[in-house]
């Protein structure tokens, strides 16, 4: 299957990356403070689910595997989802191409979604820049995770968690965990500072540049969370649409 996005090219930049860094605690991001979010909005044959993504083309987004859950809608340049903004861009999926090795183990949970048209990028639609192959995450390196998912037990506002890097071994109860490809990430002594319901799919940002993207993680958004290797690797939220 022939792409103009260098898919193979993508995956090798994303899985040579190290696994491991930490998230902050959750509050509303000010509006469009993160310009390369995508809402996913996946209709199904019973109702919705949301997922997060992230511009990193201007036709193409990046997203988690495991929210193929149905017809996906991107809208970008979102803040509240919950109305219509003029600075919103609805753009329909023409492809969907799951990492071809990912099999619901929740490794390799990422997938590309080819927009029908190309974003116009604005104030509050840009993209997200991918690692370089040489470039390497440190432990206790600093993160965090944006996306429309609850920031506690009820309610859907726009958080923005930062978090941190932790060894690997903190996420070792978790038998999706996979040491050599994920990241773990969360800060273990907060309950709830990491991804929630509604947060896959939404990446792990260090330094501007989009490390992983959020896979798995306890479903009340207590850390640690596991990441599996998207750009570097997958960050928190368990089958958290």
């Amino acid at each position: 299957m022939h792409s103009s996005f260098p898919w193979m090219a993508l995956i090798m930049q994303l899985l040579l990356l190290l696994p491991t860094a930490f998230f902050l605690p959750p509050g509303e991001a000010r509006a469009h403070s993160k310009p390369y979010m995508a809402f996913l909005n996946i209709s199904m044959k019973h109702g919705h689910e949301r997922c997060g993504g992230f511009l990193i083309q201007k036709n193409f987004v990046l997203t988690a595997a495991h929210c193929d859950l149905g017809k996906i809608v991107v809208y970008l340049g979102a803040h509240n989802v919950t109305k219509r903004e003029r600075s919103q861009q609805c753009l329909a999926v023409r492809r969907k191409i799951p990492h071809p090795k990912y099999n619901k183990t929740w490794e390799n949970d990422l997938m590309l979604l080819k927009l029908k048209g190309k974003a116009k990028l604005t104030k509050a639609v840009q993209l997200v820049p991918l690692p370089e192959a040489s470039e390497e995450m440190m432990l206790r390196d600093i993160c965090y995770v944006v996306g429309w998912g609850n920031t506690r037990a009820r309610g859907f506002s726009l958080p923005s968690t930062l978090q941190e890097v932790l060894k690997a071994d903190r996420c070792t109860h978790y038998p999706q965990f996979i040491p050599t490809s994920m990241l773990c990430v969360g800060d273990p002594r907060e309950v709830e500072k990491s991804s929630f319901q509604g947060d896959s799919g939404g990446p792990l940002v260090c330094d501007g540049t989009a490390q992983g993207i959020v896979s798995f993680g306890r479903k009340d958004g207590s850390p640690p969370t596991g990441c599996s290797p998207e750009s570097r690797c997958t960050s928190p939220g368990s089958r958290k649409q």
